[in-house]
């Protein structure tokens, strides 16, 4: 901003020196021309021929020079010379004119104006003070030899002080329109400033935008317009010819602005929109503002918040349900002790406790949902701590279950809740384990923690040998309360999720062949101030 401020002013002061070289050129050739034509004679009351013809001349041919060789001069003494030696040579004139009774104070007084233009405060008085100075010391040395009357002594001061008030008055002037031009950049600054960040909140906003011309011609399209309809192009395009279903919800919404606009599908993606559409009054173009919102995240966000109601209510019933359930499971446990009961009643109780604790385990993970902590997050070495974890996780484990460790180089340093993360391993190991064991009699799960080249985040990988998931349900993975297990909550994945979101983590799944991989992406261990 002030690199343009300071160009827009040396700009500026380049254009009022070359308007100072084009007057003193006129003066000097205007000069020239009076006196080869002998129209001096008349105009010009002159105390000395010789030295007016010499003195014009030169004045002309010094001010060729002046042009040739300092153009674009732009330092003070050289534009303060310049002026002096102007003023100077205009009071030989004068004095060769013959004074008052000549036009050539009239030159002095605006070349004095002009060179203001160019000189501030001091020094521009200055050059008034000389060039007042030069008239009154001129009308004195003419004196002697022309005796002057009373209006002479007059017109010489009138002559001096308009130089200090031409001086005055266009230094006052050149002030306020530099003031005025000050905060005309500002302003301009500001407004590129804000069309910068409405250009920037347009292209990160994730509603598609975009604005079109009464022919139904693209004019504007932000990023999330052009990745929701598929095209990387889409201005200057029409409408017509790439999305007709969209120009079918539009002139219906013409033809009844009440009437709220159906959803679409675009073809190939697959992805499903809703379109609504705002007129522009103001516009001569006609302009009308489509915005285009992706139903997936619509959905996704009421289906959280319908959980988290949904958490509040089974919360409160799980409590009620709980007490219940434990009486029946305890009492299938003492009935199942009995000896009076049969192999097959025996196997009745049993079911009855299998399926209590696996209600119990739902109720669980429900009230876990529902009183969930918020996460502290800490500076965590995840190398040390994953050692210690596996470490108590072999001890727990029994003989057909088996964990293993690789890590690689690198600083792992991250910002993590230990507790949620003991959690969530926990279930992605578990869940590890319930696979792997599909295939093999001895189930294992490898941890593999690395540095991810791309992006230097910490990378945990969960891998088992198990028989991986089907392609069908691996976009339904972290949904609650889907599973692919008959003894599975369907919450396990949808926790571990969420938790790992709560500690700016990420969980994702990645196929592959021979088993499954659940990976976490960590965040950096620079702690948000």
């Amino acid at each position: 901003m002030v690199a343009e401020a300071s160009s827009h002013s040396d700009k500026q002061a380049q254009r009022l020196l070359r308007l100072y070289h084009l007057y003193r050129l006129s003066v000097g050739i205007l000069l020239v021309l009076l006196i080869s034509s002998n129209m001096d004679n008349q105009l010009l009351t002159s105390a000395n021929d010789e030295l007016l013809r010499t003195g014009s001349w030169l004045y002309l041919v010094l001010n060729i020079l002046l042009v040739v060789f300092f153009e674009n001069t732009r330092h003070p003494t050289q534009l303060f010379g310049l002026a002096l030696l102007d003023v100077l040579l205009l009071c030989v004139l004068f004095y060769a004119g013959g004074g008052v009774a000549s036009a050539l104070g009239n030159l002095l007084i605006v070349s004095v104006a002009i060179s203001n233009t160019l000189l501030r405060r001091r020094i521009g008085l200055l050059i008034a003070a000389i060039g007042a100075l030069g008239i009154i010391g001129s009308s004195f040395l003419l004196s002697f030899s022309h005796p002057p009357s009373p209006n002479d002594y007059l017109q010489v001061g009138t002559h001096g002080a308009l130089c200090f008030a031409a001086a005055l008055l266009v230094q006052g002037l050149i002030r306020r329109l530099e003031v005025s031009e000050t905060l005309a950049e500002q302003k301009a600054s500001e407004v590129i400033g804000l069309e910068a960040l409405n250009a920037l909140i347009l292209q990160r906003m994730r509603t598609g935008i975009l604005v079109l011309d009464e022919l139904r011609r693209v004019q504007m399209a932000n990023h999330s317009a052009r990745s929701l309809l598929g095209s990387a192009h889409l201005e200057g395009c029409l409408i017509d010819e790439h999305f007709p279903a969209l120009v079918e919800r539009l002139e219906l919404w013409l033809s009844n602005p009440t009437l709220r606009p159906q959803s679409l599908k675009i073809a190939g993606s697959g992805v499903e929109l809703q379109p609504s559409f705002i007129a522009l009054d103001p516009s001569p173009q006609h302009q009308t503002l489509v915005f285009l919102e992706d139903l997936a995240q619509i959905a996704q966000q009421a289906q959280q918040l319908k959980l988290a109601a949904l958490g509040r209510l089974t919360a409160g019933i799980a409590h009620e349900i709980r007490n219940p359930l434990g009486a029946i499971s305890h009492a299938a446990q003492l009935l199942r002790e009995s000896e009076e009961l049969s192999s097959a009643d025996q196997r009745l109780t049993q079911i009855i406790q299998d399926h209590s604790q696996r209600m119990n385990r739902v109720i669980e993970n429900v009230l876990q949902l529902s009183r969930r902590q918020q996460s502290v997050p800490q500076r965590l070495d995840l190398k040390p701590w994953l050692e210690q974890f596996v470490t108590e996780t072999r001890e727990g484990a029994t003989e057909r279950q088996q964990v293993h460790l690789r890590i690689a180089a690198g600083d792992f340093t991250t910002l993590m809740d230990p507790n949620q993360l003991n959690q969530i391993l926990d279930n992605l190991i578990r869940n590890g384990w319930r696979h792997s064991a599909q295939d093999h009699d001895v189930a294992q799960v490898w941890l593999e923690l690395f540095i991810d080249a791309a992006s230097q985040l910490p990378i945990l990988e969960i891998l088992d040998d198990g028989p991986g998931v089907a392609p069908d349900h691996q976009a339904q993975l972290f949904e609650p309360f889907f599973t692919t297990s008959h003894q599975g909550t369907g919450l396990g994945l949808y926790l571990s999720r969420e938790l790992c979101e709560s500690n700016q983590a990420r969980l994702d799944f990645k196929p592959r062949q021979g088993g499954g991989c659940f990976r976490i992406t960590f965040a950096h261990g620079r702690k948000q101030s």
